[in-house]
């Protein structure tokens, strides 16, 4: 959340007081941290200069500091309109070390590889690519920031929340003599998204104010602090519970954690969390819990709203690959639109640190003999497929060690063919599955566990897989004309060759995902083998889903479908993943670059087993005479009718979505359910006028899940506009089966699937059988 004024101009005495406000600030914001007197810390503060780097011509020395806030980097910029720019250290999404990103590799010679960083942003922010005068700084500069971003990240909500204030109330002080006017309480409680009456506002100050004298300090502005973050719905629960001289003793808590919770655990457990959040010393020796530690408990995973247990891999990795759900992107390579947006290795590095297993490649001839990839056909820009090998090998396993499949989109001449096959034997090594793993046929694909670690590559080839068992070999042909697939981005087929000539080094290296065409049912069930996939289209795809779904189903118990976004959709959006996850398809290919509603869906179904990318399918979805059918829905261990009893409370510290300072938003939750159709509903508060700090509805909504397996939950907030389209502020999604019964805080993503600092919605879920 955003707290920024533009600062009058300061008389000389004011700057003496201001600058020593801020040493002061700057101190007590790095014993917060707990990084006081850290040598990193203060060489960050004191700032220097570095070398930008954004291309082969433009590499500029600017200057970069860390401010008092601990949080915020200033950086000195030459443009005409900004002379003074800043960005959040939790923007940070990775600060890289050495030559790793394109630009420095590119623009910069190896000579520099110790002294060159690259500080990468969430979402779509521009990276940056610096280079320190020396090794020594370039260390002091890396680790003070990552320093800086693990102690934010590990900061509790409390301390974050009482962190962000005080630096509104500081920023709120424009005289800096640290008293707060009357005036400048209206003004701040508007910066941090409340907006009140002129009566409520003198009210409040007139409350804090004991000593009369006009102005808040000290332990009135303590006051005022504590009267802003009061959470009345805690302050209901836990007198509810706290039996024990007005705290929470073992067995008060675990009768919270039973009746309200409805956890299985028992006062040892109890007490663990009493040990592990009470923040109080005292009450912690006599094993009891304060409101604050109550508080601090339901703010960590033990009381968000997902499984604790999900969140590490707990299903059965066993099985054959196709009785899975994996994460799967298009386009891969893309940051932006399948126009003219740029391609990049960046792509894939972000798309597989959030747990994707499938990645697209997208290859054609290159010059100088190198294949690129790039959307064809178009004004994307082109990255070296040896590159991009190398960048998805450094980053394949970092999120997940289950297998990544490398879906290859090959238009590419039989020599460039060979260079793709070369690159991709040299980079990945012996992790790039060459065989089958035993030493006979395979009667059914391998299962993730046995996959860990490795690499399988989805396209063409020129022989079946039991040749390689065979007696008589295939002649070494250098290339046969082949069918191209209709896959990927063939929407445009007058553009295409009606034939492919094909590599044999590329051919062989395709094991067990080998491209094929999709003739129907019947065909796909006589003569499709086990190794062999067909990619659809969406509308094609989501027709088959709708019309027959079981066939559809029993298709996918045995065999691999890769669903793709139709060639149409020029701005990179993306389809409901849904209906066809409900048919059993595993590799529905989304466009990670797209923040949309449909990612979230990606998002939270992935959310689960460890966010391993690989989600086993239901029992019905993978058994050969299964009757399921999610649009006609017949009897069958499906139907798990489930009570959805769901009571929205409050929320807390919404961001604005308007950089207008006058802005404040009209929070409004909307709860929906996406599933078979018969469970897909959606429900909305009531908005709350003028308060994005601390809004509460109290109000209950039910639902009638039938089949809870294939059941997604999404929570999300929307700026309320009477005469436009609603903006998003905040949302999470995560499975039905993932939901815990309860008091719970629901943490909040922004588009990019980031989280939102200290924002949060407080909800009480409760799933009963149905009647």
């Amino acid at each position: 959340m955003q707290c920024v004024r533009r600062q009058p101009a300061r008389t000389k005495s004011q700057e003496s007081l201001y600058r020593a406000q801020m040493k002061t600030t700057a101190r007590n914001n790095m014993k917060h941290l707990g990084l006081e007197g850290d040598g990193d810390l203060q060489f960050l503060m004191k700032g220097g200069d570095l070398l930008k780097v954004r291309s082969g011509s433009w590499k500029k020395t600017r200057y970069y500091k860390l401010q008092e806030d601990c949080k915020t980097m200033w950086h000195e910029s030459k443009k005409t309109l900004k002379s003074k720019q800043t960005f959040s250290v939790e923007d940070i999404d990775e600060v890289r070390t050495g030559r790793q990103t394109e630009s420095l590799r590119k623009y910069t010679e190896e000579s520099v590889e110790g002294r060159a960083f690259s500080i990468l942003f969430k979402g779509r922010q521009k990276g940056l690519d610096l280079i320190a005068s020396s090794e020594e700084e370039a260390k002091k500069w890396v680790g003070g920031l990552e320093k800086v971003i693990s102690n934010i990240k590990n900061l509790t909500p409390q301390k974050k929340t009482e962190h962000w204030i005080y630096s509104c109330l500081r920023k709120a002080d424009k005289n800096f003599d640290n008293k707060i006017s009357q005036k400048e309480t209206k003004s701040f409680l508007r910066d941090i998204n409340i907006e009140v009456s002129e009566d409520y506002a003198e009210m409040l100050f007139q409350k804090c104010d004991k000593s009369k004298c006009g102005f808040l300090e000290g332990k009135e502005i303590e006051h005022f602090y504590e009267i802003l973050t009061q959470r009345e719905e805690i302050d209901v629960i836990y007198e509810e519970y706290a039996k024990t001289d007005g705290l929470m003793s073992a067995a008060d808590l675990l009768n919270f954690l039973l009746n309200e919770q409805k956890e299985d655990v028992s006062q040892n457990d109890a007490l663990q969390l009493i040990e592990k959040y009470e923040l109080d010393e005292n009450a912690k020796a006599k094993q009891q819990m304060t409101k604050d530690g109550f508080l601090m408990y339901l703010h960590q995973p033990e009381g968000l709203i997902s499984n604790l247990a999900h969140k590490r891999v707990y299903q059965d990795m066993n099985q054959p690959l196709n009785h899975y759900f994996i994460s799967s992107s298009h386009n891969t390579y893309l940051l932006e639109d399948q126009l003219k947006g740029p391609s990049s290795t960046e792509a894939y590095i972000k798309a597989l640190l959030k747990g994707c297993r499938c990645v697209e490649l997208d290859c054609w001839d290159g010059s100088d003999g190198e294949p690129v990839i790039y959307h064809g056909y178009t004004l994307t820009s082109k990255v070296l497929f040896k590159d991009v090998i190398k960048a998805i090998q450094e980053n394949a396993f970092k999120t997940s060690e289950y297998p990544l499949i490398l879906s290859l989109e090959n238009h590419c001449s039989v020599e460039q063919q060979k260079i793709i096959a070369q690159h991709l034997i040299s980079i990945l090594g012996s992790a790039l599955i060459t065989k089958p793993l035993g030493d006979q046929m395979p009667t059914c694909l391998p299962s993730p566990e046995e996959l860990k670690g490795r690499f399988i590559l989805k396209g063409k080839r020129l022989d079946k897989l039991e040749d390689m068992f065979s007696e008589s070999k295939t002649a070494d042909e250098e290339s046969v004309t082949e069918e191209e697939d209709d896959e990927g981005d063939e929407e445009d087929q007058e553009k295409k060759s009606s034939s492919l000539k094909l590599a044999k080094e590329l051919s062989d290296i395709v094991i067990y995902c080998k491209s094929v065409h999709f003739h129907g049912f019947e065909d796909s069930q006589d003569k499709q083998s086990f190794y062999e996939m067909a990619s659809f289209k969406e509308g094609k795809a989501a027709k088959l889903a709708e019309e027959s779904a079981n066939d559809y189903i029993r298709h996918n118990i045995d065999k691999l479908s890769r669903i793709y976004p139709a060639g149409l959709r020029t701005d990179s959006s993306n389809y409901n993943p849904v209906p066809l996850w409900n048919a059993g398809c595993q590799i529905v290919a989304l466009n990670f670059q797209t923040a949309c509603p449909e990612m979230d869906l990606n998002r939270g179904l992935f959310l689960q087993n460890g966010q391993s990318g690989y989600n086993l399918k239901p029992s019905y979805l993978r058994d050969r005479d299964t009757k399921f059918d999610p649009i006609t829905l017949p009897d069958g261990p499906w139907l798990k009718n489930k009570t959805l009893h769901v009571m929205v409370i409050t929320a807390q510290q919404l961001p604005k979505v308007s950089e207008r300072k006058s802005s404040i938003v009209d929070p409004v939750v909307k709860v929906q359910v996406y599933g078979v159709p018969a469970d897909t509903t959606m429900v909305e508060t009531q908005y709350i006028e003028n308060n994005g700090f601390n809004p509460m509805w109290n109000e209950n909504f039910q639902f009638d899940v039938r089949v809870p397996d294939l059941a997604l939950v999404r929570f999300s907030i929307e700026d309320y506009d009477s005469s436009s389209n609603n903006e998003f502020i905040g949302q999470y999604t995560l499975p039905f089966n993932s939901l815990k019964n309860g008091y719970h805080h629901v943490p909040l993503l922004n588009k990019n699937g980031d989280h939102l600092s200290s924002a949060g919605l407080f909800v009480h879920i409760m799933v009963v059988d149905a009647e």
